[in-house]
């Protein structure tokens, strides 16, 4: 059974990546690009749990501030609803912050608009933004858990020639199918760099760092008493603070924590993973305090903010 699961996964995962695998850039076959240094910027929102697809309670506005005063070069967002991606677009493109505003943003559904359950019956998905213009989205759908949200993996290549792609996605929690999802994504980041391609992917992965689920993503070299046993080719931006947890990072998500992490407190369950043969200079990560200054709610959401920076060629 196990077999067939893992033949499967295989064949979904060349289907998928066969129409959107672009061969290497010139820059890349002929002349590697400088290095370059991105800050990345993620949020899982709640859009529709706590915000019920709300454009004008301070969602828009606190993120678009925010990812801006961060300096981030690219953004990404899980549990968006239409309505807030294209009232981000139009915040965004007011402040200034893209250097193309036509081209800087993508937007894929996880769930399709209709359901007037579900952000007053507009789309759900997940949203990635670049400062720098961006070329034709690669849209991956993960393996299907059986429920109404259809996960999915959402890329974009820059257009400057850097061979530079950005990318986000949102693991499912069904434990069934959480490890299957996991590995299609890494897969899918091993076949863009095979590709010549320098990835960056941030999102909500449902899995604390230490998870052995995970360690098939973290280099060795991150072999700390919080997070031991790697044998992957990443590293998160944040599995390096000296100050908050070594090898795991601070903490993103709030409510209990499925597993007790290794340093008490809260959750990690959103990261930012970059692979270790592409790091070009020092990297790191901070998670934001939740905001709450969104009208009628609590809280802007139940994660945290997550802004990382890192230098790659």
């Amino acid at each position: 059974m196990r077999g067939n699961v893992r033949r499967g996964l295989r064949l979904a995962l060349a289907g998928a990546l066969a129409a959107v695998l672009l061969p290497a850039t010139a820059a890349a076959q002929d002349e590697a690009p400088a290095p370059r240094t991105y800050t990345v910027w993620h949020w899982n929102v709640a859009g529709n749990t706590i915000h019920n697809g709300s454009t004008t309670d301070g969602l828009v506005t606190q993120a678009a501030a925010s990812l801006v005063s961060r300096g981030a070069d690219f953004a990404s967002f899980n549990e968006l609803c239409q309505g807030q991606y294209d009232a981000l677009v139009a915040e965004l493109r007011a402040r200034g912050w893209p250097q193309d505003p036509q081209n800087f943003g993508r937007f894929e559904p996880s769930r399709q608009a209709g359901n007037t359950a579900v952000c007053n019956g507009e789309a759900f998905g997940n949203a990635l933004f670049s400062k720098r213009a961006l070329g034709a989205a690669a849209r991956l759908p993960l393996p299907d858990d059986g429920s109404a949200e259809k996960r999915n993996m959402l890329c974009a290549p820059l257009t400057d020639g850097t061979a530079t792609r950005f990318c986000t996605t949102h693991i499912t929690t069904n434990q069934a199918f959480n490890v299957a999802q996991l590995e299609f994504v890494r897969g899918a980041l091993e076949a863009y760099h095979s590709a010549g391609e320098t990835v960056l992917i941030a999102g909500d992965f449902n899995a604390q760092p230490h998870y052995a689920r995970l360690n098939s993503y973290y280099a060795p070299s991150v072999d700390t008493p919080n997070n031991a046993g790697n044998t992957g080719q990443y590293r998160e931006l944040d599995d390096d603070d000296a100050g908050n947890c070594p090898g795991y990072g601070e903490w993103t998500a709030d409510g209990t924590p499925g597993t007790t992490p290794p340093c008490g407190g809260y959750a990690k369950i959103d990261h930012i993973f970059v692979r270790e043969s592409t790091l070009a200079g020092p990297y790191g990560a901070d998670s934001l305090g939740i905001s709450t200054s969104c009208t009628g709610v609590a809280a802007c959401s139940d994660h945290r903010i997550l802004v990382g920076t890192v230098t790659v060629a």
